[in-house]
């Protein structure tokens, strides 16, 4: 698969246990999900005890990344009081999330989809969606 035009099942099943195993290294049970660039979902991963409200996070993480194309934690300053953009994650029926663990998948300057991970503290999340993010780029 040299040119990935669209994201698929099998891809998304990559991208989850690139970061499934990530999460298991840390010891974090996690959510994963891989949407495409149309926000729809492709693949959504529960591990064992992982936080039941950790599945709409995770999904809204990578939501926002696709709505928005950037990392949620690119949202992190702007969104906090009296900062410009403070009450965005109110907006898009609340799915918008201003905090790190959603990142853009992209292949040729283009987003295609995007992984959010949810489960750990927010830089746990970060690198476990990273760990998606570096395996999409292998392939």
């Amino acid at each position: 698969m040299n040119r990935l035009e669209k994201l698929n099942l099998e891809t998304a099943k990559k991208l989850i246990d690139s970061a499934e195993k990530e999460a298991g290294n840390i010891g974090v049970q996690m959510v994963i999900s891989i949407i495409d660039d149309g926000g729809n979902l492709i693949a959504a991963h529960r591990m064992d005890d992982a936080w039941l409200a950790s599945v709409d996070i995770a999904h809204n993480k990578a939501w926002t990344s696709v709505a928005l194309k950037m990392p949620t934690s690119n949202l992190e300053e702007a969104t906090t009081p009296n900062s410009e953009l403070w009450g965005l994650n109110t907006t898009n029926n609340g799915k918008i999330v201003v905090f790190g663990g959603g990142i853009p998948l992209e292949k040729d300057g283009k987003v295609v989809g995007a992984v959010g991970v949810s489960g750990g503290a927010v830089p746990q999340d970060v690198q476990v969606a990273e760990a998606a993010v570096n395996a999409f780029e292998k392939i």
